[in-house]
């Protein structure tokens, strides 16, 4: 606990320390130097009514975690995904690491209540303004680097934001049936056919539900709100299927 802190601080700090400890189990990811896990939720509005007080913002540890983010998410990619492109994997990397995905780890694990804010940014919403939760993220992860290295940060990742790639969070953004295509013709393994099984729903809410074959089996099958996006899907499917026979 910072000295020379008033008695309505000091409640305040135990608080939060509280809070942190709970924080640290939840995730159960838990710091040996818990200074920079505060300094991870310190937004610089608090430092600067603080300024007497030995506090120190997020600022720089955002600025590793930044960096930490993108290497780890890049090396996640580049290993499950090997018939992807230079560009296609760009493309992914900057969905997954752009300020609205951010947004949303840091709110599926309530980093908004841990954020030690000034009163005039709390006034003005501060604890739910997404560039603040996506700076708020980043630092955490340059945090968790410092203080246990990359090994933790990927064991995080693993834990929270891997599952929602695999769960196809970012689909929208991945050609799934143009790395099918590369496989299966890189193999010289067939003919892939598609075809729509179901269309469900009124107009507005429409679902299409299709298969892909490969040599008239089937090897995968998808929904979506689109035909495409159907196929889409049906592609992830088969491309993930073959690629375990090929190991």
């Amino acid at each position: 606990m910072p000295k020379h802190i008033n008695y309505r601080e000091r409640r305040i700090f135990v608080k939060k320390a509280e809070e942190f400890k709970k924080f640290q189990e939840r995730i159960n990811h838990f710091f040996e130097n818990e200074k920079l896990l505060y300094q991870a939720f310190t937004h610089s509005s608090y430092v600067n009514e603080h300024r007497k007080k030995p506090y120190e913002d997020n600022e720089r540890l955002e600025f590793l975690g930044d960096a930490v983010l993108e290497l780890t998410i890049s090396q996640f990619l580049y290993k499950k995904y090997p018939m992807m492109s230079e560009g296609e994997l760009t493309k992914l990397r900057a969905a997954i690491v752009c300020e609205p995905s951010l947004v949303s780890f840091a709110n599926s694990l309530s980093f908004g209540s841990l954020v030690l804010l000034g009163k005039g940014e709390e006034m003005t919403g501060g604890r739910t303004r997404p560039a603040l939760l996506a700076d708020v993220f980043e630092a955490f992860i340059g945090a968790l680097y410092l203080d246990q290295g990359l090994d933790a940060v990927v064991q995080f990742l693993d834990d929270f934001v891997i599952p929602k790639i695999n769960d196809g969070a970012f689909s929208h953004v991945m050609d799934f049936k143009s790395q099918l295509q590369e496989l299966v013709q890189r193999d010289s393994k067939g003919l892939l056919e598609y075809k729509i099984l179901h269309e469900r729903g009124p107009a507005h809410n429409r679902e299409f539900v299709s298969t892909v074959s490969l040599n008239g089996e089937v090897f995968g099958t998808g929904s979506g709100r689109s035909k495409k996006e159907a196929e889409q899907h049906a592609a992830q499917e088969a491309l993930s299927k073959l690629q375990q026979i090929n190991k």
